[in-house]
């Protein structure tokens, strides 16, 4: 329903239509394009044992051939599919991407709220974050790998635990900024315990940008992972993963390519799409700018 609203202007009249604002915000075409990656690859990873054969099967008899209509995207120097090895290869990254981003925000969320227990506790937990940021995040990966046993799980803890510092800083400021507004300063002189200050007031006001914030870990995860499998310190050989098998094709690359670029492209696509997703929650977020266009 539209209003046609007249007024006067310098001694004319103008006509102004007047719109109801629409229950529905736009949505952002990155987040569109985003979703629609991550659907693709959420979905091929769901029904790939309907949809392809078992990754693992090898047949030497059928080593290094080009894609054709019995394997669509070739098979590596060992005859395994490589559209089977890709598609359960994106199980590992979806699994490694969420858990990481949830263990990271989590512990950053504890992290950075505790810090508004008091001046000591800030203290020493600040500290701590910058005892562990100190080492650059892919070589404490590395380091932590060699320490425990390999494995998926494994992989998630230790990406995590480089990846803390970033939430806890986050959580950390806007519990600093948050604290400072007037209703916190009115529940502290009702005599409100200060754990429930934290839980009632603060915490809420981190989940915008803590949202964001794990869309970016998440992609960050994925090539994490993929790298830290490249390298041999990941994801164990014998299970499909981006990683490994970049690695793994990259010595017969020249007579076979497609063992490389198959799962290097769908790398670059699930990153692309958590990336895509995570710009547009910045942008519906952020409270300087209007509806993305």
């Amino acid at each position: 329903m539209t209003a046609d609203v007249t007024h006067e202007e310098n001694g004319q009249q103008l006509a102004v239509e007047c719109r109801p604002r629409s229950r529905w915000p736009k949505v952002s075409s990155r987040m569109i394009i985003g979703i629609s990656l991550i659907g693709v690859l959420g979905a091929c990873a769901i029904l790939a044992p309907w949809i392809v054969q078992n990754p693992l099967s090898i047949a030497p008899a059928e080593r290094l051939r080009p894609p054709s209509h019995l394997h669509f995207l070739g098979t590596d120097n060992l005859g395994r599919d490589v559209l089977a090895r890709t598609i359960y290869a994106a199980r590992v990254s979806i699994i490694v991407g969420l858990g990481t981003a949830g263990l990271a925000v989590g512990g950053g969320l504890v992290l950075g709220l505790a810090c508004g227990l008091g001046r000591l506790v800030d203290e020493v937990i600040m500290r701590f974050v910058d005892l562990v940021s100190v080492f650059p995040a892919f070589l404490l990966a590395v380091a932590l790998l060699t320490l425990m046993a390999p494995g998926t799980p494994t992989v998630i803890v230790v990406i995590a635990i480089a990846d803390l510092p970033r939430a806890s800083r986050l959580v950390r400021s806007v519990l600093l900024s948050v604290r400072e507004l007037p209703y916190i300063d009115a529940a502290i002189s009702s005599g409100t315990h200060p754990m429930w200050i934290i839980l009632r007031h603060i915490a809420p006001a981190t989940w915008p940008s803590l949202i964001v914030l794990a869309a970016y870990l998440c992609a960050s995860a994925i090539l994490a992972e993929a790298g830290l499998s490249f390298l041999g310190a990941g994801t164990p050989p014998e299970t499909p993963s981006w990683g490994n098998m970049i690695a793994g094709g990259a010595r017969f690359f020249i007579v076979a390519p497609w063992t490389t670029l198959a799962p290097g492209a769908a790398l670059a696509l699930a990153t692309l799409g958590v990336m895509l997703v995570a710009d547009a929650l910045r942008d519906r977020f952020d409270p300087r700018r209007d509806y993305p266009q």
